[in-house]
């Protein structure tokens, strides 16, 4: 993890600071780069470095868009599925139930092919269909991992500051829901990375994200190791720093206890 390469003396959030700042400036130069990076290489790959380069923006841009999307949509799910009122629980656990336990390939296909025939109007591009499905999914298992989380803070708490007059909203957004959060965000953040190799599924509808375009190569060359040893790297390189980033956050917010 990039927290090593600081001087010890740092304190927790200079470091958490340091290795986010840094592992988003690689994410922003390997972006940028890759398809220079990509036309030194022999072919298939260099006469192709600029579909690849764009590609694999396209694969972040899916991932971002959907994992911030997502976020949004589990919290409130979460809250739902805990709270008082029956009938936002029901609907709540329907969304959680259809999504976890429907492979994400139909999703994508269904908001898709299927979704226009049901509601005319409401006819999606690739890239937004793509983009409604994976957010849907993602945030079906946000909702879990934050739902465990508030689980997980001990009512005396809350019980607690409600006894000290704090009104309910103040109680749970000062109290219950920052330590819920810390709880959720490991599972949270695998589900982030999880999300940016899941996006690759976004070719089944036409999205010319990194897996459609090494797929179209290697059909075009007929040279599939090649092509898909760089799609294979590039996901592994794009996830090293993704990671990073999620790491850094995580360290931030001392997930693990080590207060150092």
């Amino acid at each position: 993890m990039l927290t090593a390469l600081w001087p010890s003396h740092w304190s927790r959030p200079q470091r958490s600071n340091a290795t986010l700042i840094t592992a988003l400036l690689l994410m922003v130069v390997v972006v940028s780069l890759l398809g220079d990076l990509l036309s030194l290489m022999p072919e298939p790959i260099g006469d192709h470095a600029a579909e690849f380069a764009e590609g694999a923006r396209t694969t972040l841009y899916l991932t971002l868009i959907s994992g911030a999307v997502g976020l949004l949509l589990g919290v409130f799910a979460a809250l739902a599925r805990t709270s008082g009122n029956a009938l936002l629980r029901s609907v709540s656990g329907a969304y959680i139930w259809i999504i976890r336990g429907t492979p994400l390939l139909v999703q994508i296909l269904f908001m898709y092919f299927a979704l226009p025939v049901l509601v005319p109007w409401l006819s999606l591009p690739d890239f937004a269909a793509a983009c409604v499905a994976l957010s849907l999914n993602v945030g079906a298992y946000n909702a879990e991992a934050v739902r465990a989380g508030l689980n997980a803070v001990p009512r005396g708490q809350a019980e607690a500051a409600r006894a000290l007059g704090l009104p309910k909203s103040r109680v749970f957004l000062d109290v219950v829901f920052p330590q819920a959060f810390k709880i959720s965000l490991p599972p949270l953040v695998s589900n982030f990375v999880a999300l940016l190799k899941d996006s690759s599924l976004a070719y089944a509808i036409g999205v010319v994200e990194l897996t459609n375009v090494g797929n179209r190569i290697q059909s075009a060359t007929f040279q599939p190791v090649e092509t898909l040893v760089t799609v294979g790297i590039t996901y592994l390189v794009l996830t090293t720093l993704v990671t990073q980033v999620t790491a850094a956050i995580e360290y931030r917010f001392d997930v693990e206890g080590r207060q150092k």
